[in-house]
């Protein structure tokens, strides 16, 4: 009989640098959702790759930033206590440009924690020169005494597969945390919701989609049919906002529902029956009660 091993890996790195798209190409599935606005991920976020007898379970955090809300700081400290506890850390940054300071806090925290690293230099696939990349690996080795530097793009999968290589390095004998055909530990209730809300941050312009949250009132299988009945509401900070969401004659709502409920029943492979509902929550990021009635939690 094989033994069974584990490794947590905790993927970090500023907002808008492809954490996300990295856990899903890892895991090879959605479980992260995906826009080009920053700080599209407001909690953790785990994903599970069971490879035979080792399981890796990966941890997605918030972009560190720096906060203006009480949402942003509870995103902030998401991130901290991600990064404890955790067999090694993977770095993600962008494959051009200066080490930020965020990126400084995260080696500093790596430094104190004594938490093996990995720097991933993610978005090779659209780097005009190789030489811009040798300069940032460069600058970061300086500071950091990395285990490893993999360039990858998480968009094709180019460098994923030696990533994955450079983990097994991490796995710890012991038992596996997870049922090995699991994805994510994620509620399917808080993985519909999260697929209603990236639909609404690709369709929604400038400050609207990060002021709205979405929770779901009711999610039931009818009996004797392949079809989920699923109900959702969607909160917004302010009446214009409510007027923007639903759209002329509820054209923007019917598009946000029905790309949502596309992927929906790509996920879990029945019909869906989608109602959503626009309310208001006057300025609810910076009112802590309102955060944790909508759900978020440490």
């Amino acid at each position: 009989m094989e033994k069974s091993a584990s490794a947590f890996i905790v993927i970090v790195g500023r907002p808008n640098v492809g954490k996300s798209s990295l856990l899903n190409r890892m895991v090879g599935e959605k479980v992260a959702i995906v826009s080009p606005k920053p700080q599209t991920t407001r909690t953790r976020v785990t994903g599970i790759l069971t490879q035979q007898e080792n399981q890796f379970v990966f941890i997605d955090t918030p972009g560190l930033h720096q906060p203006r809300t009480k949402l942003s700081e509870f995103m902030l400290n998401q991130i901290k206590d991600s990064v404890t506890d955790v067999d090694v850390a993977l770095l993600v940054t962008d494959p051009v440009g200066k080490i930020l300071p965020t990126e400084q806090t995260f080696l500093q925290r790596f430094r104190q924690l004594r938490i093996p690293a990995i720097l991933v230099i993610n978005k090779i696939d659209a780097l005009p020169k190789k030489e811009l990349m040798m300069e940032k690996i460069s600058a970061f080795s300086q500071q950091f005494p990395f285990d490893a530097v993999v360039p990858i793009s998480a968009l094709t999968g180019e460098g994923v597969d030696q990533l994955q290589k450079e983990l097994v390095h991490y796995v710890k004998e012991g038992p596996h945390f997870f049922p090995d055909d699991e994805i994510t530990d994620q509620p399917e209730r808080a993985i519909v919701a999260e697929m209603i809300r990236e639909q609404l941050l690709n369709c929604l312009n400038e400050e609207v989609p990060h002021g709205v949250a979405v929770t779901i009132e009711q999610m039931e299988e009818r009996e004797h049919q392949s079809m989920l009945d699923i109900q959702a509401v969607i909160y917004c900070e302010r009446s214009s906002h409510k007027g923007i969401i639903i759209g002329k004659q509820g054209s923007m709502l019917k598009k946000v529902a029905s790309q949502a409920r596309r992927e929906m029943e790509a996920f879990f492979g029945v019909k869906i029956n989608l109602q959503c509902w626009v309310k208001v929550k006057e300025d609810w990021r910076n009112r802590l009660g309102a955060i944790y009635d909508l759900g978020f939690r440490s």
